[in-house]
């Protein structure tokens, strides 16, 4: 079974219709799936513990008869940490270190300004109290996402931050519990599905409430955390992984294949996209797609992804490309060309951009330093990557003096009478001194 990756190009009449096709995906809601986290979130903040217990020996094939069973030691979470193997083990170190580094960068400080007449203004900047965790467990296990959700969490100063991963049959994945232990997780609960996002949203007699909930998920937990948002915050709820390649064809045809299956094996629909003014550099990359496929463990999956979901799409120039680019809005970015820098100044929508020919998507989502956590489905027109400030809050600060208050008094009061808000009005002419 070959790869059928489409090909098509800017100049084609219907190429605006081809591109809209391409970039179609369904994302309303699956009616039966937010019926069953509709009747789980309801059990849970109903019921609690037993809720959250019952669910969780349903799914995930566990027995424990009581929620405190399912709760992680911190000497597990050190134990699994020091067992593993020294090379994973300095890997995660370093990883760590690198995204904690770059996290450091986007810390947010609290000013004020005081004004000529003695009133003062600005703003003060404070972390949140607790956030919760959602990290896959089973097959689909990603360290990587304790890091890049933990890290920039403990960096804003969350006092606690609960961990919940499911263990299906018990098995529970060290290298995830071993990067909790590297990034300070507080407390680690075995559970998952829409049960976990509704402990955490809700709290029960055992998993306290959290404030804000983040991290990666299936289809029941995106559902959950879009109907807990607002008694929560959230972070986002996630599309399928995007790339998207823009190449002047000087690259390896090889190394663009490859960083083109590296989003593809993810999922089904998962996107990967090349862009490039050469069409026989796409030609190169065809057929390197060919014959790399075959040697991937995943290759099933690739070829559905890329099938169902990919293009090579041949442009005028790299200029026509950056406008396509932005209209695309891609979660990830690379722009495998000579000075990228420049470049990347007419990239105004991209989660993540990724720089020069040895600069591949992978090393972002594991050890760059920047958060692999991005906005997808075109989200990156108005949002931003996961990072310290999604943990971090603005209160405004606000002190009016004496001699303020007649100058302000005045202008609210106006303004206050003019919207038929006479008690606003009042108290403001109160402090009035004439």
């Amino acid at each position: 079974m070959s790869v059928k990756i489409r090909c098509f190009a800017t100049t084609d009449i219907d190429f605006d219709g081809k591109l809209k096709a391409l970039l179609a995906f369904e994302t309303a809601q699956d009616d039966s799936i937010d019926e069953v986290v509709a009747g789980i979130l309801k059990d849970v903040k109903k019921r609690g513990d037993a809720a959250v217990l019952e669910y969780t020996n349903r799914f995930d094939k566990t027995h424990a008869t009581h929620l405190a069973e399912l709760e992680i030691s911190k000497e597990e979470l050190i134990a699994a940490l020091n067992g593993l193997p020294v090379a994973q083990r300095e890997a995660l170190q370093v990883a760590a270190d690198r995204v904690r580094i770059y996290h450091e960068k986007q810390l947010m400080s609290s000013w004020s300004y005081t004004e000529a007449d003695g009133t003062l203004l600005g703003q003060q900047v404070t972390s949140l109290d607790r956030v919760g965790l959602y990290v896959p467990g089973g097959k689909a296990a990603y360290p990587s996402s304790v890091l890049m959700n933990a890290i920039p969490a403990k960096v804003a100063g969350v006092k606690e931050l609960i961990m919940v991963v499911p263990t299906p049959n018990g098995e529970k994945n060290q290298l995830v519990l071993a990067a909790a232990a590297v990034c300070g997780v507080d407390r680690v609960f075995c559970i998952g599905g829409a049960q976990a996002v509704g402990a955490l949203a809700y709290g029960t007699q055992t998993v306290p409430q959290v404030d804000k909930v983040v991290g990666p998920g299936n289809a029941y937990v995106a559902a959950a955390k879009r109907r807990v948002f607002g008694v929560v915050g959230i972070d986002m709820v996630a599309g399928p992984s995007e790339i998207l390649v823009i190449c002047d064809g000087k690259t390896n045809p090889d190394w663009v294949a490859m960083d083109l299956f590296s989003q593809a094996e993810h999922d089904e629909l998962a996107q990967a996209i090349l862009l490039s003014p050469d069409a026989d550099f796409l030609d190169k990359v065809s057929a390197s797609i060919l014959k790399l496929v075959e040697e991937m463990p995943r290759k099933d999956i690739i070829r559905t992804s890329l099938t169902d979901r990919g293009a090579l799409i041949q442009v005028r120039d790299l200029a026509e490309a950056a406008e396509i680019c932005n209209y695309i809005a891609p979660e990830h970015l690379e722009l495998s060309m000579d000075e990228p820098l420049a470049f990347s100044k007419t990239i105004k929508h991209a989660g993540a951009i990724f720089m020069g020919r040895n600069t591949c998507e992978a090393l972002g989502d594991y050890c760059a330093g920047p958060n692999h956590v991005l906005p997808t489905s075109r989200t990156a027109r108005f949002s931003s990557p996961l990072g310290v400030y999604d943990f971090q809050k603005r209160s405004s600060l606000i002190m009016v003096s004496s001699e303020g208050a007649q100058t302000l008094g005045k202008v609210a009061a106006t303004l206050a009478y003019g919207e038929g808000l006479q008690a606003h009005a009042r108290s403001a002419e109160y402090r009035l001194k004439s």
